[in-house]
Parts: structure tokens; sequence; C-alpha cells
């Protein structure tokens, strides 16, 4: 797949998702054989009042790329403002949010609501496109509803905007993330691009992934809610592609240290404070399954030192060590399987 100066051969990304993709997490799942990732997304009116929060996710490191910054909003004159602010930040390339399909986006005529003004959705992305030197890319859904899809109507018309790459969530604004992504609208929309296309929706694990690519022969696959607590999935969903294999599922010991590495980091760029207390919606699914999690979680989601959240995590490896010794501890595959709690965190993408 070819974006710009980026060529990289059936790349597995890490999808934009609101409160999740910050700099910890992605530097996390760049550890684990992520080969692109996305910020969360930015508001376009956010960046022109600059307010720091929406700022500061525009910071990245350099292990991070290849990065896109993703920027949502409703009018050509935000978004041209926003691009231009974005690409002072150096990414690799930008992305518009086009499928967002929050009330809080998609309710303001942002999003996933300019499915249903593709002349306005084209406008925004051509005038963006002419406003910076570097690739501009979008992510959409298929449509606003069961009654008015139109990708393949929205895709040509992003590609004459000089839109370089489309990722497609295979649902329906109306969907959110109920129901099941229909894949074969993506393989539809690949068939008559001329652009490279990402496929998005209800990867789980390293075979849905596989799966993917074939179902819909897309250029990439995208992963959002199936990395949460489950940063593996990059590298699993690779070494399956290299070898045939995912290999074995991360074991408690290698959940519980992907949990402590995420939280150094998340204080590492947000301070002990911000960065313990980000954390705790974290915990759940690194832990899901593993025996007595619910004392433990009620421990961690407490603590506002981070030494001493690392402290419970090192005593509850070692708890659960005896709990393997004892056979109490058995093959993680249900924990991947069932890994999104099927997410009953409604994150944003």
């Amino acid at each position: 797949m070819k974006i710009g100066s980026i060529t990289i051969d059936r790349p597995v990304i890490l999808a934009p998702m609101e409160d999740v993709t910050d700099r910890a997490f992605r530097q996390l799942c760049k550890r684990y054989g992520a080969d692109m990732v996305y910020t969360e997304f930015v508001s376009a009116e956010a960046l022109r009042r600059g307010a720091e929060k929406s700022v500061r996710k525009l910071r990245a490191d350099d292990i991070e790329r290849p990065i896109a910054v993703q920027i949502f909003g409703n009018t050509v004159e935000s978004m041209v403002e926003a691009a231009m602010i974005a690409e002072e930040f150096s990414p690799d390339f930008l992305d518009i949010n086009f499928g967002c399909p929050a009330k809080k986006v998609a309710g303001k005529g942002a999003g996933a609501a300019l499915l249903r003004e593709p002349e306005k959705m084209v406008a925004i992305a051509s005038a963006v496109v002419r406003a910076v030197s570097i690739p501009v890319t979008a992510k959409t859904r298929i449509g606003w509803d069961h009654g008015s899809i139109n990708i393949l109507d929205v895709v040509p018309r992003l590609e004459d905007a000089g839109i370089q790459a489309i990722a497609i969530h295979g649902r329906t604004r109306s969907d959110m993330f109920n129901g099941k992504a229909d894949w074969n609208w993506i393989r539809a929309a690949k068939e008559l691009a001329r652009v490279p296309v990402i496929a998005n929706g209800d990867i789980w694990t390293a075979e849905d992934a596989l799966a993917m690519f074939d179902t819909t022969l897309a250029d990439g696959v995208m992963i959002g809610r199936g990395s949460i607590g489950n940063p593996f999935i990059f590298s699993r969903t690779k070494r399956l592609m290299a070898t045939g294999s995912p290999g074995p599922h991360p074991d408690f010991r290698e959940r519980i240290q992907a949990a402590i590495d995420h939280l150094e980091l998340s204080v590492t760029f947000k301070g002990e404070k911000y960065g313990t207390l980000e954390m705790r919606r974290h915990y759940s699914t690194y832990l899901k399954g593993l025996p007595k999690v619910s004392v433990v979680r009620n421990k961690l989601v407490r603590e506002e030192s981070w030494e001493q959240v690392i402290d419970i995590l090192h005593s509850y490896r070692q708890e659960c060590e005896g709990y393997a010794a004892q056979g109490r501890i058995h093959c993680d595959t249900e924990y991947l399987n069932d890994h999104s709690v099927r997410l009953v965190l409604n994150y944003q993408v």
C-alpha cells in the first residue's frame, strides 16, 4: 500500500479512537507491531481556538511513524485552517474523519453526517488537499443508514478530490457499533477504487484480520476496539500472515506486563496524576478473565500513586503464578475471542 512516500505491504493499522489512541497507546501498539498509527480525532474548531488539549493530541514522537493526524469539522474554512495547523506538527499524512457516528460529532454536521452531504464532503476534502503539502486520506462509513448506502458514489468523488487512500468501516452511521460490519460493501468499494482501501470493522483476533484481507481484498486493515487491552493483536496478525500461525495466546504474565508498560508510558506523557487516572479505564480489558480480577481491579482504580499501581500489578502477577501452578488459569483463547467485553466501552472511531 502506498500513501505519498510511504509504502507498506498489507499494513496492519491502529485506528483513531477518542480517549484511546494517545501517545502512550500508540507507542505501545508500535512495540507490538502496528505498521501505522492514527491520533485521536481532533476538532477543527478547537484547533482554530488554540485549545491546549486538542493541540496536545497532535504531538507525536518519531517512534510512532508512520503516523496520521485525524481532524473533523463541518465547514471548509475550519477544516482548512485545522489542516494547516496540523501540518506544522509534521505527521506523515493527514486524515479527514467522515465516519464518526457520535452525536457530539455527527449531530453537529461533521463526521458521518457528511455522508448525507456528499457535495460538502467533497468540497472539504478538495480544499484540505489544496491547503497542505502532505498526503490527505479519509475515513468513512458505508452510508448514513441502510436506506442510503452511498459508499460506491463517495469513493470516486473523494478520489477526484485528491484523497490518496480511504479507510472504510463496514457499518452505517445508524448502526453505530451494533450488529456486524458488512465487509462485502468494503470489497465492492475496493473493486471500484483507484486509491488504496483500508478495511475496518469487527477485527477482534488475528484470524479476523486475515479474513478481512481475504474477504475485502483491501490494501490494509485497521484495528480499533479489538486492540484495546490487546496490543498483541498486531504482532499476532503479522505472525499469522507470515507463517500461517499467530503463535500462542498471550499469557497472564504478558498481559500484566503490557498494562504496566502502558501505565509507564501514560505517566511519561501526562504526568503522575492524569497518567494514572486515565489508565483506570484500561485495566478491565488487560486483566479480563483472570482469577479474582474484580478484587485487584478495585484496588487499581482507587490507587493514586502510579508506583503503587505497579506494585499491585506485580503482586497480582505473583498471585496468578500460584493459580497457574494449581491449574486455575487456563488457555487465554476465551479472553481474546470475547476480548471486547464486547467492548461495552463505546469508543468513537
